[in-house]
């Protein structure tokens, strides 16, 4: 996935580590500092994941840096925060979270309308194996191009 211009941040190494299924849009519930922050790009989503706890969705173990130039009332870097959807398609996600190895996993954060949104991707984990077999492809897609390229010189 290549970073768009609107991306505040984006999760580059799940598309490395997961089959995406599905994607969903979230709200998410942030504090004023945490806002700013984001729009200097200041967050991560390496590592983190999102869980369904009592029918609410909770993004867990994301990281916004706090804002450089708040005072003391900064928010705290790696906290629980509240994601925002519809209570029906918090069910639909929790019946695909039941089947073994599928996860819920932020991709991106991104600005629309002036809040922040997170895409949600519905997962499976990739086995080491495919993810060594889309490698090999890659580099077999870059010598072809690289050969191609050296052919139109001639």
């Amino acid at each position: 996935m290549s970073k768009k211009t609107n991306d505040l941040v984006s999760n580059r190494k799940a598309f490395h580590d997961y089959e995406i299924l599905q994607t969903d849009e979230a709200g998410i519930v942030l504090l004023g500092t945490e806002i700013k922050s984001l729009r200097s790009h200041g967050g991560a989503l390496q590592d983190s994941y999102i869980l369904i706890i009592k029918d609410e969705l909770w993004l867990i173990n994301s990281s916004i840096a706090p804002y450089k130039y708040g005072s003391s009332n900064n928010h705290e870097e790696r906290r629980k925060r509240k994601l925002l959807m519809h209570k029906k398609e918090i069910e639909k996600l929790k019946k695909l979270t039941q089947d073994k190895g599928i996860t819920l996993i932020p991709l991106c954060m991104y600005l629309k309308k002036g809040r922040v949104k997170v895409k949600v991707g519905v997962a499976k984990g990739k086995k080491v194996y495919d993810k060594r077999a889309k490698i090999k492809e890659r580099e077999e897609k870059r010598t072809i191009q690289r050969v191609i390229k050296e052919q139109k010189d001639y």
